[in-house]
């Protein structure tokens, strides 16, 4: 239905225009009807990349935000350099440093691997690599924000129960904690899904960049751009669902949890039903 929508009113804006250009729409309605291996291929390491490179930020972002956290005073300094860097500079060049500066550097170069019967190319494993990286700063503050939401009073009193700082950490504060990290968790994920097409500059062949090669072979670039731009709305709208879902589980018990927890509408189009004593409005 979305695809329908958004194509009757492009097709109604593109009769109307008095351009020389010549629509090719076969391209965009086969690019998403009946998508060929490579945008199939596109998709998959797609959701790939993002799903690795966000379970590395996470991991990243619990041990920043306990080393932000730390009483030992070089955990809390290399946390905070850690933080710092990959916060402040941009994504692109991280991703282009990794890649071509460790590279020819002779530092590292991305040689290629073979990891449970799947064949890993240099350029995968150095955006997989930076986008980790680069989320888990960001994970960091996130997850810093979830343990501070938490009354330390609970931290004490699972010390005096006889468990250790990790003990507590893992069993008492991090689950409870949980229902303060998810939402940003989830929007970060959105945003990691369309981030991946920055790896178009190391010839990743995301979706972005197999888009890129169709429209620069049949020099189409309207129909496959738009193309490319329905996959990546229709992979965050399948996102929110699911995202949607998990907070909804996660707030059951919750004091006020479903009456404030956003609907589909609220996320995709900032609409909100809201009810009063008169009804609703």
């Amino acid at each position: 239905m979305l695809v329908g929508a958004l194509a009757v009113v492009l097709l109604a804006g593109c009769a109307s225009g008095e351009g020389s250009y010549q629509y090719h729409w076969p391209y965009f309605f086969n690019s998403i009807f009946h998508p060929d291996d490579q945008i199939l291929y596109g998709l998959w390491l797609t959701l790939s990349i993002s799903i690795v490179s966000q379970l590395i930020g996470v991991v990243l972002g619990v041990f920043g935000a306990l080393g932000k956290m730390a009483k030992f005073l070089p955990f809390r300094l290399l946390a905070n350099f850690y933080i710092w860097f990959f916060r402040g500079t941009p994504l692109l060049v991280q991703i282009t440093f990794f890649f071509f500066g460790l590279s020819v550097a002779k530092i590292y170069t991305w040689p290629p691997i073979d990891l449970f019967g799947l064949h890993i190319e240099g350029e995968i494993q150095a955006g997989i690599f930076a986008l980790g990286v680069n989320e888990g700063a960001y994970m960091s503050e996130i997850v810093r924000a979830g343990i501070i939401s938490i009354d330390p009073g609970q931290l004490e009193a699972a010390k005096s129960l006889g468990m250790t700082y990790a003990q507590a950490m893992w069993r008492i504060i991090l689950p409870q904690a949980a229902r303060v990290i998810v939402p940003p968790l989830g929007n970060e994920f959105n945003n990691m899904l369309k981030t991946t097409s920055l790896l178009v500059i190391i010839s990743v062949p995301e979706l972005y960049t197999i888009f890129s090669r169709k429209q620069g072979q049949y020099f189409a670039p309207f129909e496959f751009f738009l193309a490319a731009a329905v996959w990546y709305l229709l992979l965050t709208t399948l996102w929110s669902i699911v995202q949607a879902w998990i907070e909804r589980r996660l707030g059951k018990g919750a004091a006020g949890a479903s009456a404030n927890e956003p609907g589909l509408a609220s996320r995709l189009l900032g609409y909100r039903w809201r009810t009063s004593g008169t009804g609703v409005r």
